[in-house]
């Protein structure tokens, strides 16, 4: 029995062919049972923005194929074999345990795939498609993601320049019972509303071109006041920080409309400028523009790949163990049969000197415990040794020699 898995991922196929890949629960459904139908019996879907895939358990290189002309099948509209990526064994395993620690994403060490692949094992477990195989592998991947997080901590450096942004100004002057405005209406500014919102402003105010789309603003976050973009200097005197995030292809805020009486940090978040570069001069002002953001992000990316570095290692050490278990697991079934072919024995042989022997019940119990034992600790090497059997030529050698010397 074999892992592997199969299919599409941001990787090698474009936002338009994954919107047309991507699985319903329902689909997922239909897939298991076409697995099943192929004597494939264990498989799990992980369906996201970023990736379509199957984790699943074969046999033979036959189930593989049948794999892969089901996948294909799932999506009649798409040429899917151009784009299909298949990976099986140990690269596998190693690849699902990546995903989960968000090391295969398109940011390093993003949080929500973690969620994705609990959900998408939770939903094939429900619909009865996994077994003690999968569920292990899974669970392992689930237990090293964690891990990783918590003592790496990829995902603490941020990405996003809205909130490196915010960062900068919390280390700059601190956010905590500032007055802030906000000019802009868009998905920047909204950003840079919530994240201030978060650190607990005294006040927020916010500004737009468009008033309705500044009031649209305001239905999403009802603590915060609206003026209009005229009155936009006015506001900006009695603040302490002013974030510009607008598509204007000019200044919003030009020098010689505004001088300053206080000290005022600008974070400008738009491309082209919207704040005036003349007020880097201005002892009282400080100005934080994309280049600053994005050289701060540049530095964070660069160490979100040093810790994935680091996350990778420690996955290989996990699956280690992961890989060992497996293993020894596809004795199980034999070390069982032989189990119950001594237990059998042990039955037989305890009737025959039941009916032979006059014996009170806590003689029965006795003898019946001393049979067990005996026949288990006569069993206790060989069940070791099964155990330590590392290659599967080896074990199934010694399955068959077990099936042939005790007749099971």
């Amino acid at each position: 029995m074999q892992f592997a898995s199969i299919g599409i991922r941001y990787t090698d196929a474009k936002l338009p062919v994954r919107d047309k890949t991507s699985f319903t629960d329902a689909m997922k459904l239909v897939f298991f049972q076409k697995a099943e139908a192929v004597g494939v019996d264990q498989c799990m879907v992980l369906s996201t923005c970023n990736r379509s895939e199957a984790y699943y358990f074969y046999t033979d290189e036959r189930q593989k194929t049948q794999i892969r002309r089901i996948y294909m099948e799932m999506f009649p509209d798409v040429d899917t074999g151009m784009y299909l990526k298949e990976t099986d064994g140990g690269k596998a395993m190693e690849y699902l345990f990546s995903v989960a620690a968000g090391l295969e994403s398109m940011v390093p060490g993003e949080d929500q795939i973690l969620g994705q692949v609990k959900e998408a094992i939770d939903y094939a477990r429900t619909m009865g498609y996994t077994g003690k195989e999968l569920n292990r592998i899974v669970r392992d991947a689930v237990t090293c993601a964690k891990q990783i997080k918590t003592e790496l901590s990829i995902s603490a450096q941020p990405l996003s320049v809205s909130y490196v942004g915010i960062r900068m100004l919390e280390e700059s002057c601190g956010i905590f019972a500032k007055r802030v405005l906000v000019i802009g209406s868009g998905k920047m500014a909204a950003l840079a509303i919530k994240y201030v919102s978060e650190y607990k402003a005294a006040r927020i105010i916010a500004c737009s071109r468009t008033y309705s789309h500044a009031w649209e603003l305001c239905m999403e976050f009802p603590e915060m006041d609206i003026i209009s973009y005229e009155n936009r200097y006015q506001a900006m005197a009695s603040c302490d920080i002013v974030i510009s995030a607008t598509a204007s292809p000019h200044f919003v805020v030009r020098r010689e409309e505004f001088c300053p009486q206080k000290p005022v940090v600008f974070l400008d978040l738009a491309a082209p400028r919207d704040i005036d570069t003349a007020f880097a001069d201005d002892p009282l002002v400080k100005l934080i523009d994309l280049d600053a953001l994005q050289e701060t992000v540049s530095k964070n990316y660069m160490e979100r790949k040093r810790l994935a570095k680091k996350g990778r290692e420690r996955i290989l050490k996990a699956l280690a163990e992961t890989q060992m278990w497996l293993l020894q697991s596809r004795m199980d079934s034999t070390i069982e049969s032989l189990q119950l072919r001594c237990g059998a024995i042990a039955e037989d042989s305890f009737m025959y000197l039941d009916r032979k022997m006059q014996l009170g019940a806590r003689e029965k119990k006795l003898l019946k415990k001393v049979l067990n034992a005996s026949l288990q600790r006569l069993l206790r090497e060989p069940i070791r040794e099964l155990k330590r059997l590392d290659t599967e030529e080896e074990q199934e050698a010694y399955k068959q020699m077990v099936r042939q010397l005790f007749q099971i």
